[in-house]
Parts: structure tokens; sequence; C-alpha cells
């Protein structure tokens, strides 16, 4: 999350080329400190070091922000006092940044503490001092807040940027999470439903022949000997999306409009016969499986409510916008009293998920119709 809000060039850099960028800032910072212009009459045993604890500190200031923190400001408080060339406490400034960045939410801040020192320096002055000096001062000090209370501000503030991206990157993943499961449930309902409607269906055909008829009533059980073994693998697959580690299994390509002939030959087993009128360009993968999972769902319904009946699909899409338009001349009845159809529904949530228009119900002349449209690029 950092690399995110660093600038290009330093996006590039792991934490230890930052921390030596620091060290090389914190030598040159160091030796300005000692050839700054300067006759304060210190002695030059008292400058360097003083110089060098409020320089070299700051390599160290993404290791232990805090300490260093503390250092360079006592050590640029005392060159301040001590009338030695002062840096108007930059580089307190730039420890005080990380910590403010780094550190959780503190009982206290900076404000107050540097706001009490230069009460007490300032009264001194007033006290003690000429005017000159007091108005010297206070200005010094002035500057000196103002450098140190926006470089806090400023470390917060980036902290706060930094934890709502994570949040948002959260919700993010949340969401895409639920997606998937969302995803995964509709695929599992439309396996499960088409081919427990099937087998439904054949094994009422077996029950109602088996004594007169028992080469039908076989013919019956292999279709639900195939149907079972394709819904396994199917949902296999699916659940294979779950797992890690499952390579071939979530490898296994996704059914298309490809496989809307073995629909077809599926229906045509439960006694719906099923006229495929298919003239579409490639599909994204995703799109060719919302058709398939569209017209499966239809072709479905037909079979559980209408069988045996005869069922027109046609696929239409020319690049940019794709339609589904799939009619039967069974009876027109695709629900139960007082229920929406979770088939339907999960047919409207796959065309609304591409901003699409879906419509279904009985058709004037007999029969039923589903029709569904959605904008899609290739």
């Amino acid at each position: 999350m950092d690399s995110e809000l660093r600038s290009p060039y330093l996006r590039r850099l792991s934490r230890r080329g930052l921390i030596g960028l620091d060290a090389g800032a914190a030598i040159v910072y160091t030796l300005a400190l000692l050839v700054l212009p300067g006759d304060t009459g210190v002695s030059a045993a008292l400058a360097v070091p003083l110089a060098a604890a409020a320089g070299l500190p700051l390599a160290a200031r993404r290791c232990r922000p805090v300490p260093v923190f503390a250092v360079v400001m006592s050590a640029s408080t005392a060159m301040f006092l001590l009338g030695l060339p002062w840096d108007s406490y930059a580089g307190a400034a730039s420890a005080l940044y990380i910590v403010a960045l780094t550190r959780g939410r503190q009982r206290w801040t900076p404000t107050p503490l540097i706001g009490v020192l230069s009460s007490v320096v300032i009264l001194t002055g007033a006290v003690a001092g000429p005017a000159a000096w007091y108005a010297e001062v206070a200005g010094r000090l002035v500057l000196g807040a103002a450098v140190l209370g926006a470089s806090w501000t400023l470390g917060r503030v980036v902290r706060e940027r930094r934890a709502q991206a994570a949040r948002s990157a959260r919700q993010l993943a949340d969401q895409a999470v639920s997606d998937e499961r969302l995803r995964i449930a509709r695929e599992l309902h439309d396996v499960v439903a088409h081919s427990m409607s099937l087998i439904a269906v054949k094994a009422g055909v077996a029950v109602h022949v088996a004594e007169a008829r028992p080469g039908e009533a076989l013919d019956a059980l292999r279709v639900i000997e195939a149907t079972s073994r394709g819904s396994l693998a199917e949902m296999r697959h699916l659940l294979g999306v779950l797992r890690t580690g499952d390579a071939d299994v979530a490898a296994a390509p996704a059914p298309g409009l490809a496989d809307l002939t073995g629909l077809a030959e599926r229906a045509a087993m439960a006694g719906v016969h099923v006229d495929l009128d298919v003239d579409t360009a490639d599909l994204p993968e995703g799109v060719a499986l919302s058709a398939y999972r569209i017209v499966q769902e239809a072709v479905t319904n037909v079979v559980r409510h209408a069988a045996p009946a005869r069922c027109r699909v046609r696929v239409r899409g020319d690049g940019l916008r794709l339609r589904i338009d799939v009619t039967d001349d069974g009876p027109g009845v695709r629900v139960l009293p007082g229920g929406d159809g979770h088939g339907l529904v999960g047919m409207r949530e796959r065309v609304m998920m591409y901003g699409g228009d879906f419509s279904a119900g009985p058709r004037p002349e007999g029969g039923f119709a589903v029709s569904a449209a959605f904008p899609y690029e290739e």
C-alpha cells in the first residue's frame, strides 16, 4: 500500500533502498549544519557533536521513528539555545513525519509540547533579555512550530489516505469474493436444475414403461446415467474453482455457445425438440457462459413444465449487442403458484449484470417466451 502513495521514482525502491537514501540524506544534512556560517563562540568540541546528533540519526528514522525524533529534536533545541547555526527544526520535522505516518493514534501530539517549550523560552526572553533578542527568539520559535506542525499534519493525512486505501482494497476483495460465490451459486443451480429435471423426466418414463417396454426403459436409464456423469463432472469443475491446488479441475473450460448442440441433444432425450439458430461472432468467455446458462435454464424450464414440446432457440450477436430468444409451444406455465421461480430470477440477474433487458412470459399464440438482450465488447 505504501508504494501506491509514493512518487513514481520512490515506488521502485525497496525498504532497504529507502533506508539507504535516508542515510545519504542524513550525511549531507549533517555536513550542511557543520559548514553553516556563524560566529557564536561555542567550541567545535560541542558544536560538532550537536550537529551530528541533529543530522546523523535521521538515517534510522524509518527503523526507530520515536527515538530518532527525540534525539534530533533535543539536539536541534540545544543548538538553538546555544546560538549555533539553526535548522528551524527541519531535521526534527523529517523525523516527526515518519512518526505521524507509522504510529497509531497517540494520547499525545507534539503540538502541545512545542507550545509549552515555546512559551517557556519566550517568557524567559521577555523577562531576562532585550526586546531585539525577544523578537528574534519568538520569530524562530514560531517558524519552528509551524514546520513541525505542518510535518505532523502531512504525516497524519498520508496515513489516513493509506488506511482508507487499505479499507477500500479490503472492501473490493470482499465484494469480489461475494460476487464469485454468487456466480458459483448460479452455476450450480443451473447445472443441478437442468440435470435433475432431465433425470426426473427420464426416470418417470422408465417407471412407466418398465414392464411393457423394457428396452425403452433401458434407454431412459442410459440417459440418466450419462446426464448424471456429465453433471457431476461440471459440478467438480465449479467446486474446483473454490479449492487451491486443484489446477486440473479448475482449468476445465467453461461451457459456451458451442455446447448448445449437446444441450439440445439432452433435451431431445426428454421429449423436447430444440431448433438451434445461432449466428454470432466469437464472444468473450464470460458473455458466452452467460448466454449458455440463459439458454440452458430456458430449455430446462421447457423440459420441466412443457415436455413433450418443440422449442426454438435463436442467438444473435453483432459485436455490440447479444440477443437471445427461446420460445416453445407448451402450455405456457413456468412457475408454481405464489413463486417467482429461481430460474427466471437467475436469468434476469445474469442479464442485468451486463446492463441488458430481460423478459419472460406466456405468448398470446400459446407457449412461453424468454427474451434477453445485453451489450458486450468483442
